[in-house]
Parts: structure tokens; C-alpha cells; sequence
């Protein structure tokens, strides 16, 4: 396993490494110890899943609000995403910027977002699964996200056919968000 900086601080690429033989693999996705030795979330209180119908469906930006912030460790067991995570820390150096990274069932890899992110993603294959492993429990109530189209963010989703929910047309622009981060 090998935990490689993504340009974001705080955002890591996680790639795993398979060992196959004629029967299929076996692949080590996560270890607490490796990820404590780095300062990273080494215990998770709840796992989720995603699951898509649809090629270009996007999903996103979302976070949750204080007290419960989230860090999330996202991976694709079947098909694949285009993974967006937005910077949402006011006294970060790159507050408002975003940071992309291709997640599929083949390319073993994931990505660690952590507290103070908002995040998405858009479908590239019909039928994606996606894991999330999340460091605090969901609450509803604490529910918050940037819109996925906020001309501000410039995000290129790279389709002409974006499939959304009602809720996620209606989130609010990062010009009119305080962040709570």
C-alpha cells in the first residue's frame, strides 16, 4: 500500500496493490496502523455505499457541518468515478480550490478527504459502486454542499448530459457560503 500528497494538503491518493494468481487477488485497501504513522483518520464509525444506474451522474459537492465534520476514504468496487473534493477551510492557503482524481474497481486506488472538504463525483460507467468509509456518524440535519455547477469552482465535469438531484440543483453557490470550517 502506498499513500502518495494530492495537491490539496490534507488529500492523499491511496493506491493498494493486487496479488493474483489463476484463482483472482487478494488486496490490502486498508491498514490503521499505516494510516496512524501518517497522522491520518485510523478509525471509522460508519460505511456506505453509492450505487449508480447511470454513466454521468453527479453526486456532490457535499459535507457536513459542525460538530460532526467528516473525513471520508472513498473507493469504486465496480465500475468508475471522476472524484472532485473542494477546499472549505477559511484559513486554508487554497480555500475554494478543487482537486480531481479517476477512481475505478481496475486502478486500486481511492482517495482520503479529510475534515473541512466538501465532495462529489460524476459516474463514468453505468452501474458504480462506490465505498465510503467516514470518520463520524450522518446526521441530516448537518447536511450542507456547494453546488456542483458553481461557476466560481469552474469544475469541467466533461459531460453534456449531467444526471442530478432535485437537492443538489439547489445547493448554494460558494460566493454565499460562510464557511463553518
Amino acid at each position: 500500500m502506498e499513500i502518495k500528497p494530492l495537491r490539496l494538503k490534507g488529500t492523499f491518493e491511496i493506491i493498494s496493490r493486487r496479488n493474483g494468481d489463476s484463482r483472482g487477488y487478494f488486496m490490502r485497501t486498508y491498514d490503521r496502523r499505516i494510516f496512524a504513522d501518517l497522522g491520518l483518520q485510523p478509525v471509522w464509525e460508519q460505511e456506505s455505499q453509492s450505487f449508480n444506474i447511470r454513466r454521468d451522474t453527479i453526486r456532490g459537492l457535499h459535507f457536513q457541518k459542525p460538530p460532526l465534520v467528516e473525513t471520508k476514504f472513498v473507493s469504486v468496487l465496480q465500475g468508475a468515478i471522476w472524484d472532485v473534493f473542494v477546499d472549505l477551510r477559511k484559513d486554508s492557503e487554497t480555500y475554494g480550490q478543487w482537486d480531481s482524481i479517476e477512481l475505478t474497481a481496475e486502478n486500486d486506488r481511492a482517495v482520503y478527504i479529510p475534515k473541512g472538504f466538501a465532495h462529489g463525483f460524476r459516474t463514468l460507467a453505468e452501474n458504480t459502486l462506490i465505498a465510503y468509509k467516514i470518520d463520524v456518524l450522518y446526521q441530516v440535519e448537518l447536511a450542507g454542499g456547494i453546488r456542483w455547477n458553481d461557476p466560481s469552482l469552474n469544475v469541467n465535469w466533461q459531460t453534456q448530459t449531467p444526471i442530478i438531484s432535485p437537492r443538489d440543483e439547489q445547493l448554494e453557490f460558494l460566493e454565499n457560503f460562510i464557511s463553518p470550517f
